[in-house]
């Protein structure tokens, strides 16, 4: 009885929120910081099971029939009370004498309410078919099947709505879906968990670790760039780890497109249910005839460009309940005078910090990263935008690329600051390109300056360092202050937030077939003492 009464005690005191202390003492936050940085051992084993699903896997092959839909998701727009549906009817087409469907052959139309029967309310969108063209002898041209977008508005804060997709007419409809839609913003308001991952493919590791994503139960997902690694391929199908070193003698970089409508089919699970949002990555350039990239990206997405004041689907931004996300795109201009910059300006300027006290950044290549791939390949990027950043207390920043997992203590120009963002990387969602393993500060890894940049990213800007640690170096010769911990793992993230200043961070490698946490930490806001966070009249109470 004693024990029981004890047990009872502990969880009223925890309703109360009187057990923070003992919360708190468990998991590690970011008001102890800076921390050592620390580097996870790595385990050889995991180093060579990044294998493609073939397209003989019954989860990437089509099941529909005629003009039904398939590839079915979710997107949000800029605010809860709309959200995109957007799928694909009719099939592609690959080869050397290609005929684009009729995109007006079919119509665009999504039932949907509160309740499954019946449903009250019908919208109607549009829809496109896009083409991915070689003006070389050989190489096979490829066309969409009909991509369809329909956009739902008037809907209600932290609701359930039931929808059908496809043309009635026809009749060519999906079957039943759901989705939740976001909470109404505010300091108090969230979604419970977000999902966020990066350089997924379509491997067997990407399989568990969507499997991984779906238990951990998200009511967003976050992908932050390459999403499904079709440029690893020649239009004939043939794919390769390394696309440079085993086709370096092609006469522009191939892709193999049906891979995007393999990903489509294998994600359906997911992403019909719970809202993606996405921004690109390297791997979605996908250079073709006219000059043309970034189709295949553009075209088989929803976004809330327009609904965010942005003229790409490069940039735009969104709120999920009190949180302000902003997705930026590092393979467009980003300078000072490129349109990119004066949109996130504005963007930056008319959020309201008592409305969505939280601000999060992501874009694909990291500027804080202490691992041999790609190490300072976004510095152009970083020296443009992170003082704008930094001055509105961005909060957390996201990427992706390198294709592995780690943390920064808070950081703004290579130096320690409470108040900078903590940087996150999670490249790490299992693509054919197999994992990072080498860091920079291990002897004989640290590159020359002038092979760093990426030519899609703009001109040179990584120098050596001078001040701090590595002053007169461009690499530290230890693992650097900034970096808190990393580790060659594949996995996914979720975020939590706990209320307008405390957050939960958890990151999950695939390894690992339970919930054990391979990185938890707390990231807590500190609006009273640091430039840009505007303090809610409720900060200051923690009920986490």
């Amino acid at each position: 009885m004693a024990s029981l009464l004890h047990a009872l005690l502990l969880c009223f005191a925890f309703g109360f929120g009187l057990l923070i202390t003992s919360v708190r003492a468990a998991i590690p936050t970011t008001l102890e910081g800076p921390f050592d940085p620390f580097t996870a051992p790595f385990d050889t084993n995991l180093r060579g099971n990044a294998v493609d699903l073939p397209d003989s896997d019954p989860r990437v092959r089509r099941r529909v029939k005629g003009f039904e839909p398939e590839q079915i998701s979710v997107s949000l727009s800029s605010h809860y009370d709309s959200v995109w549906i957007s799928w694909i009817t009719g099939e592609y087409q690959i080869g050397f004498d290609i005929n684009p469907l009729d995109p007006a052959r079919v119509s665009s139309i999504v039932h949907y309410g509160q309740l499954r029967y019946p449903m009250s309310y019908e919208a109607e969108g549009y829809s496109l078919v896009y083409s991915q063209l070689y003006p070389f002898e050989g190489l096979q041209n490829y066309t969409s099947g009909i991509i369809h977008h329909v956009r739902l508005t008037g809907l209600k804060p932290s609701t359930r709505y039931y929808y059908r997709c496809g043309d009635p007419s026809i009749p060519a409809m999906s079957q039943i879906y759901n989705f939740k839609t976001m909470p109404m913003s505010g300091p108090r308001s969230y979604p419970k968990r977000i999902a966020i991952v990066g350089d997924l493919g379509l491997t067997y590791n990407t399989s568990t670790t969507i499997s991984h994503l779906i238990s951990s139960k998200p009511d967003l997902v976050l992908l932050v760039g390459d999403v499904t690694y079709a440029n690893l391929y020649l239009t004939n199908g043939t794919g390769s780890d390394c696309y440079s070193c085993s086709f370096s003698d092609t006469p522009i970089h191939e892709t193999y497109q049906p891979r995007w409508d393999y990903w489509g089919r294998f994600m359906q699970k997911l992403v019909s249910k719970i809202p993606i949002m996405v921004i690109e990555g390297n791997h979605e350039i996908e250079d073709q005839a006219g000059n043309q990239s970034f189709v295949a990206y553009s075209s088989r997405f929803a976004f809330p460009s327009e609904e965010s004041g942005s003229s790409s689907t490069f940039y735009y931004s969104f709120n999920a309940g009190g949180i302000h996300f902003i997705m930026l795109g590092a393979y467009i201009a980003y300078d000072r005078a490129a349109n990119q910059y004066k949109w996130l300006e504005q963007d930056l300027a008319n959020v309201d910090r008592s409305v969505t006290p939280w601000l999060v950044a992501t874009w694909h290549p990291p500027w804080y990263s202490s691992y041999k791939a790609h190490y300072r390949e976004a510095e152009c990027m970083r020296v443009e935008m992170e003082e704008l950043l930094y001055s509105y207390g961005v909060d957390i920043v996201f990427n992706g690329h390198v294709h592995a997992y780690e943390r920064s203590n808070r950081v703004f120009n290579y130096t320690l600051d409470p108040c900078g963002p903590v940087y996150i990387t999670v490249g790490d969602g299992g693509n054919r390109e197999k994992m990072a393993t080498e860091h920079v500060d291990e002897p004989g890894n640290c590159p020359e300056p002038s092979t760093t940049p990426d030519p899609y990213m703009g001109g040179f800007c990584a120098t050596n360092f001078t001040s701090g640690p590595a002053a007169g170096k461009f690499c530290w010769d230890r693992q650097p202050d900034y970096s808190a911990f990393r580790e060659s793992s594949f996995g996914h993230g979720i975020l939590e937030m706990k209320n307008e200043t405390w957050a939960l961070w958890t990151w999950y490698r695939n390894q690992d077939t339970g919930k054990e946490e391979g990185d938890q930490i707390y990231i807590v806001r500190q609006p009273h003492i640091c430039l840009g966070q505007q303090e809610s009249p409720e900060q200051g109470h923690s009920d986490i």
